[in-house]
This record gives C-alpha cells, structure tokens and sequence, in this order.
C-alpha cells in the first residue's frame, strides 16, 4: 500500500491514477449506458483500448509545467473535464440513442428551457460510479494520503508522453480504418466513430465538421440552387386528379401525436386478468374510417432534433440537421418556404400553433416567426398548474379545451397546429380521476407506463373532434394526424418485444427499423373515399401531399418530399442516419439488409439484388445531401420563382395573440370569419366536453366504492 501511495504521489503516477478512472468510466459507459453495436472480440478490443491515447493525451499535457500548483490544478480541471464529459453522455444516450455533438451542447440552453424535471428520470443510481471518485481524490489529499510532488517533470520526459499518446492513436486509427475503412470521410454514424475511437475524438471531429458547416453558409451563392432545382424536377410526382383539390378551402388543422408510434393502432393490452383493453379506441376508428386516408407504411424521418425535427420535416419538406437542432441552430436565421407562408399567400390562411409548453423550448419562439406564423399560443397563455400539467407542459385534455378560447377568434380559413405533450417520456402514470388504464408488465418502466398515456391522448383527441363537430368547423376542415417520432428508443425495443408477441433474444435490426413506423391519417370529413393506404412514404412527403389536396400546385417550391397519394411515389424512405433506409422491397439497416415484406436478412445478396439495394442508397443518400446543401447553405434566401413573397420575422410577435385576434374580428365587424363571429358573436368554449378516465368507466368507480365499503364494513368488525 505504502508503494503506491509514493508512485501516486509523484506527478506521472497521478497521472497514471487520474488515467485509470477515466478508462475505468469510459467502460463502464461503453457496456452499461451506451449500445456500440459491437459485433466481434475485434471491435470489443478496440473499444477497450480506445480511450487511452486521447485520455493520456490530455492528463499529460500539464506535465510540461514545472510550477506544483499550476500542474495540479490543471489535472484537476482535465479530470473533472473529462468525468462529466462521459457523464453528460450516458445520461444523453438513455434518451436520445446518440451523444453529444458540437450542436447540442449549443443548443442545450433553448432546449432544457422546457425539460423541467423531466431529466431527473434519465439519472439512475449506478450514476455515482462517474463522479464519486472526485470527493475521493479530494478527501485523500486533504488527509495527505496522496501528496503533491513539487519536482518538475522533465520536457523530454513529457514530449515522449505526448508522442507515445499520439503513436497510441495512430495505432487505433489505423485498426479502426482496418474493420471501417473511410470512418471519418464518409461519417458513417457517431456510434462507430466512438466506438472506433472514444468520446474525445468524437466530438472533436464533430466540431471540425461544424465548423466546416457554418463556412458552407458563408460562401453559399445562388449557382448553388442549381442541383437543388435539378433535383426537385427530376424528383416531383405530379398528384393524382382524383384527389388534387378536394379539400380546396378548408380549414387544415395538424394534431401532434408526441411519441405516438404506429404499433399502438389496432393494439390492444392485456391486463393481468388476461382482459383485452384497446389502447387507442378512437384512433382506430379514424384509422379505418372512409373519410380517413390512412397510411400504415409512414416513418418518421427524424434525428437528435426530435419533435423540432418532424416539425422541420412536415412544415418544409426537408430534413433536420445531422446533428443538433435545425430549430435550435438555424430557425432564427435561416429563410424557409415553409407551409404558413404558402398557405397565406397562396389560400388567404391565417396560421396558429398551440402548445402547452414553453415557447423557447426547441427555441420555437424564434423559428416561428421565421416559417411565417401568425400566431404561436404557447405556455404563457395557459392556467397551468402543479394538478393539470408535468414536467413538459399542460396535459391534453386540459391544452384543447383552454386552446378554444384562442381558437375561435382566429379567422377562417385556418391552418392550425396543436402540439400534444402527455404521451412524451417517461410515460408517468396519471392519479385520480384519469388512472385506471391497465400498467403493462414488463422490466422497464418506461415501456409499461407507454399504453396509459396512449389511452390518454387518444381520449384527449376524441374531445377535441366532438368539439370541432358540435361547432360545425369539422365538416370545413381537413384534420391531419401523425406521430413526430418513436416514443420507446431502439436500446427499450427488446424489452418490449414480448408484447409485440416477438421474442427478446431474436429481436433484430429489421424490427427496429419497423418500429420507426408512425401514424399519418388525413381527415376529409364529408369524403367516402378513403382507405388504408400501403404507400412507403415519411414525415419529408407531408407538405407536397397536403398542398395538393387543397389544389395548391407544388411544383415551383423546394420540396423534397413527394405526394403520398400520387402514383409516381417512388416508395422509398430515407433515415437520418446516413445508410439506413425502407424501400417496398427490402430495408437497410445498421448496415443489414432485410426483405421488407417478411423481415428474412439477406446476408448472401445477389448481384442483382446488390444492384438494387445499392442505387437505394445513393438515392437517399442524395437527398439526404441536398436537404443539407438546402439548410446548410441557407440557399432559399436566393429562391425566387415560387412566387412568394420574403417572410419578414420583424413582422410577428406573439405576447398579445388574444388581443390582435380580438381586435382583428372587431376591425371586420360583420365580414369577420372566426368560429366566435360565426356563432353570433358568443364563445363556443362550453361545446368543449372533458371527461376523466374514471367517467368513462364508470365501472371502476362502483369498485373504488364497493372497495371503500368492505374496508368500512370490515373497520366496524374489528372495532366490535
């Protein structure tokens, strides 16, 4: 023991100590917290090495100072670096499946704005094993059992520590490029990379590339647009006549189903009784419904942006960034064409997004302007309270039935987006009144509290449609749903198997790519012509499809998407991550090929088949390219054959949206077109019915009470 208390105690021991832990850490994050995809011992030893040269490159570097306190106190500050560094990661990878980039650690300001609480249920107990030891070290050189060495290190002795680290990394660069040739040219994922070679080089790399990025916008010019243009023309599937212009001057209203995936249609629980419970009764009925185009095979598009990256996605038709938050980095700069803007200039719209959250969150209150809104109701305009809201905002039941008063001023026609929020992570069980939904029973809480808040956003929906029918704006409107993401993360996905009736130890990367599936049903009250559609299409095809129900030809904007209900639909999805894709006939993921149709991998593919698979590749891959060439270079500021006039962001604000909407139907006296105006001038509030879980069931309640008088009956006994 006395020996290693005199080597710690020397400068290159600390060193070596400080070393041990963040390696020590770093596996511990690497099997633990973090899914690395390690497929063989070679990638395992690589892994196991890889933490060590960039680790010992920066716990060296203070080495080459003579002065004791400068030396140590930049050990300190590397150590405790480097600790939280991991820590940040693992407690990141729990919900975004990702680490941390350049991107989010700018953003992370404008994004914790609206996470609350909400974080403290990443945290879990084994996370000390990433800070406890830094007390430890304190408290072992307060009582002196660890000394500081006031002998300087040699220079040469410290330049071959800096050299024998870079040789260290030169080693694993060349192994990584030896199993993953190309790893930092072609950017396969961040996964590899860290797996590869660490944390450190990952987000160093990271920050090469954004910096890379943000010169893209700089010397962007509009010769630029040129491949953008060729691609949209080449790319364009006209609409089919048959549906072009059949919801011409409706309103168009947009419900966000948070975290809604599309395995919850159709599915029903079992309770512990073996009793059936349908998840998503009313959904189900729109699903099916002959005045619903509903689309089975639609797939979310988006990446560590999340719910801001389908909102990228559906108002725009392009994608989100590779990493961050378009949103976050680019929504108060950059130019769109986005749906509000085309809506207004093109039908006479009036716009409004409704969200019980906070209005910097994803720093929406920002990119709005940008997209051309006219309004955003956001938190600020809503009764919230510790009994009707969590940690993300207002409930939903309680957000559409406070979003009325708001929304009945607002002038017809509308395009009108509601963001729900209670079916977002961790699925918390709801108390009172609203519980009684079946819990599911698997070893993750996250998945078992899933079903519940489904049940929940589903009644919350049915209560806003019963109110669109008794004000009569159901029938004059088209009411577009879909789901912006997955709600549980490909790491839970094997835990929820067994529900799926699949079992844990086969699940495959074929599933995880179906589970991406999400719901996209398009409402046309009045219609009988709709159907179950088999279309692949994802969240990028949204814009072109409902421009087109409302005869709105898309032709002259910068849409990458393609109409859904268009013949031409080339039924080809691109993900985020780079290589990963659905096509009608076979599915690409983590680098494994499937047959779409039955899920059998493909692990001899034929020539033929290779061909194929191959030109599905470079077909997303270029649209992935233009989307960033489009975003990164902001080139729609030099677009100007659409016909549409400059958003000016200078235009809006949203502190006063009851008083300008108010105001507006005052200034139109008898021509206004408000739901409000329409009525007579008289609120239509007291159409919207609320009912809880228990009121629904009322069942449950004759329980509680027969429950409550066998307690009373048996209290009485006793007392006898």
């Amino acid at each position: 023991m006395k020996k290693i208390k005199n080597i710690v105690s020397t400068r290159l021991g600390f060193v070596i100590l400080l070393l041990v832990l963040v390696w020590a850490k770093t596996m511990f994050a690497y099997f633990v917290d973090f899914d690395l995809d390690i497929e063989n011992i070679y990638q395992t030893l690589l892994a196991i090495f890889n933490p060590i040269p960039t680790a010992l490159l920066l716990l060296g570097f203070p080495l080459y100072f003579k002065n004791k306190k400068v030396f140590y106190t930049l050990e300190w500050i590397i150590f405790i670096a480097l600790s939280l560094w991991i820590f940040a990661n693992s407690v990141y990878f729990r919900e975004f499946s990702d680490f941390m980039t350049l991107n989010t650690i700018k953003g992370s300001s404008k994004v914790s704005a609206g996470l609350g609480e909400a974080a403290l249920n990443l945290f879990k107990p084994w996370d000390l094993i990433y800070i406890i030891d830094i007390p430890i070290l304190a408290f072992l050189f307060k009582k002196k059992i660890i000394t500081m060495d006031p002998r300087p290190f040699r220079k040469k002795a410290s330049f071959a520590i800096t050299s024998l680290s870079l040789l260290l990394f030169s080693i694993n660069l060349f192994l990584a490029e030896v199993d993953r040739p190309e790893l930092l040219t072609r950017g396969f994922s961040n996964t590899y990379i860290v797996r590869y070679l660490g944390l450190q080089p990952f987000i160093i790399n990271d920050s090469i590339n954004t910096y890379k990025i943000n010169q893209v916008r700089n010397i962007a010019t509009p010769e630029d647009l040129n491949t953008v243009e060729n691609y949209v023309q080449k790319h364009y599937a006209e609409p089919d006549p048959k549906y072009y212009g059949i919801a011409k001057g409706r309103n168009v209203i947009y419900i966000h189903l948070e975290s809604f995936q599309q395995f919850l249609i159709d599915y029903k629980l079992k309770d512990e009784n073996g009793v059936d419970h349908e998840v998503t009764p009313f959904l189900n009925s729109l699903f099916h419904s002959k005045e619903t185009f509903a689309f089975d095979n639609f797939f979310h598009q988006v990446k560590a942006g999340k719910t801001s990256d389908a909102e990228t996605l559906m108002e725009n038709s392009f994608f989100g960034l590779t990493q961050g938050s378009l949103f976050v980095q680019n929504g108060g700069k950059n130019t769109f064409q986005a749906a509000p803007s085309i809506l207004d200039q093109k039908g006479g719209y009036t716009s409004a997004v409704f969200h019980g959250n906070a209005g910097t969150f994803w720093n929406r209150n920002e990119t709005y302007k940008h997209l051309g809104y006219d309004y955003f109701f956001d938190q600020s305009y809503f009764n919230v309270n510790k009994d009707n809201s969590f940690q993300y905002g207002l409930h939903d039941k309680y957000f559409f039935n406070q979003s009325i008063e708001y929304l009945e001023h607002i002038q017809q026609p509308f395009y009108a987006k509601f963001i729900t929020v209670s079916n977002h992570y961790p699925y918390t069980q709801f108390k009172d009144d609203d519980e009684g939904f079946p819990i599911a029973k698997t070893d993750d809480d996250t998945i078992n509290g899933y079903f519940a808040t489904a049940n929940y956003l589903d009644q919350a929906v049915k209560e806003f449609f019963d109110y669109l029918k008794a004000t009569g704006v159901y029938q004059n409107s088209m009411i577009v749903l879909y789901g912006d993401h997955y709600g549980i993360s490909n790491s839970r996905n094997p835990d929820l198997a067994p529900l799926l009736g699949k079992q844990k130890e086969t699940w495959s990367s074929y599933d995880n790519a179906m589970l991406q599936r999400v719901p996209y049903m398009i409402v046309l009250p009045g219609q009988d012509k709709g159907y179950v559609n088999h279309t692949f299409g994802g969240e990028v095809d949204n814009l072109p499809t409902m421009l087109h129900l409302l005869g709105i030809d898309s032709s002259k904007f910068l849409q990458l998407g393609q109409d859904m209900l268009s013949p031409k639909h080339n039924n080809l999805v691109a993900f985020r991550n780079n290589g990963n894709y659905v096509a009608k006939d076979y599915t690409v993921y983590n680098d494994r090929i499937y047959r779409t149709d039955t899920g059998e991998e493909i692990t001899n593919p034929t020539p033929e088949t290779k061909a194929l698979v191959d030109s599905y590749k470079e077909k997303t891959e270029e649209q992935l390219n233009i989307s960033d060439k489009l975003t990164r270079g902001d080139l729609l500021r030099f677009y100007d054959k659409d016909g549409l006039k400059p958003v000016n962001p200078d235009n809006y604000a949203y502190n006063h949206g009851y008083k300008k909407a108010t105001q507006i139907e005052k200034e139109l006296g008898d021509k206004s077109t408000s739901i409000y105006s329409k009525n007579n001038n008289t609120s239509t509030v007291d159409k919207f019915k609320n009912f809880s879980y228990k009121d629904l069931h009322p069942e449950l309640k004759k329980d509680e009470e027969n429950s409550s008088g066998s307690s009373s009956s048996s209290s009485s006994e006793q007392a006898k």
